[in-house]
This record gives structure tokens, sequence and C-alpha cells, in this order.
């Protein structure tokens, strides 16, 4: 993560460094159009992809971690791990009992599957999330539905 901040501090202070380089060259052209303006600015903007780049870059991460953190929150509730670090049940707290970790996994991949087709406009979206689904997994014998699968 270090190295990420390290990145986007560079990208930053290049991008600001190319912004000051634009108005020096207009300002010693006159606010004239010349070849040290021009390829000030095309300086300029090519620090700015940069710059772009290691914000995405940024957002990526973050959102990873986001993910990664709702999913081992999610995961912990859902299969009671919350129990030894709050002293009490899953299903007191939420009245449900907890579901075992390889269906949460079955059920989140199923849904995946289906915004994916959903996305791409496929009218086969359950039939296609049902194909992609892993029958060689053990299933949850508290949900009917994977009797069926």
């Amino acid at each position: 993560m270090d190295s990420l901040v390290d990145s986007l501090n560079n990208a930053y202070q290049e991008f600001v460094s190319g912004a000051a380089n634009v108005l020096e060259a207009n300002e010693a052209s006159g606010a004239q159009k010349t070849a040290a303006t021009d390829a000030a600015l095309e300086n300029f903007k090519q620090k700015w992809e940069l710059f772009r780049v290691a914000c995405d870059q940024a957002e990526e991460f973050v959102e990873s971690v986001k993910q990664r953190i709702g999913s081992e929150c999610l995961v912990d509730e859902a299969t009671g791990s919350l129990a030894g670090k709050s002293g009490q049940a899953a299903a007191t707290t939420t009245g449900l009992p907890p579901i075992s970790a390889i269906r949460l996994e079955q059920m989140s991949k199923a849904v995946r599957w289906l915004v994916i087709e959903l996305q791409h406009g496929s009218g086969a979206a359950a039939a296609s999330a049902s194909a992609h689904s892993h029958p060689s997994a053990p299933f949850d014998a508290r949900f009917t539905e994977d009797a069926t699968q």
C-alpha cells in the first residue's frame, strides 16, 4: 500500500509540475501560441493521463480492500465466527442459524454470474448461472433449492 501511495503522490507532483510549466510557458510567450507552449501543453496532457492512471489504480485497490473486508464480515456473520469475538452466537443476534462458508461462496458466485449475464443482456441468465455452478461442492441441507442441484 505504501508503494501505491508513493506512486499516487509522485504522479500528483508531476501533474502539478506540468501545470506550472504550462503557466510559465504561457507567460513567457506573452499568452501567444508557440512551440514551447504546445510542448508544455503536451507534456501536461501526459502528466494528466499518468495521474489519472495512478488515481484509477488507487481506487481499484481501495475497492478491492472494501470488498475483502465486506466479504470477511459477511462470512464471519453468516458462519457465526463473530460468536467468539462478541460473546454472542450469530443465531441469537440475527434470528437465523449460521450457514456454511461453502454455501455462502456458492450463493455469491451464483449472484455474480447472474449479474454478469444481466449486464450482457442475456435472457438465459438463470440457465447460465446454474450451468456455471459447481455441483461437486457440498450443499447445505437447510436450503431446499440445493437438493435440486
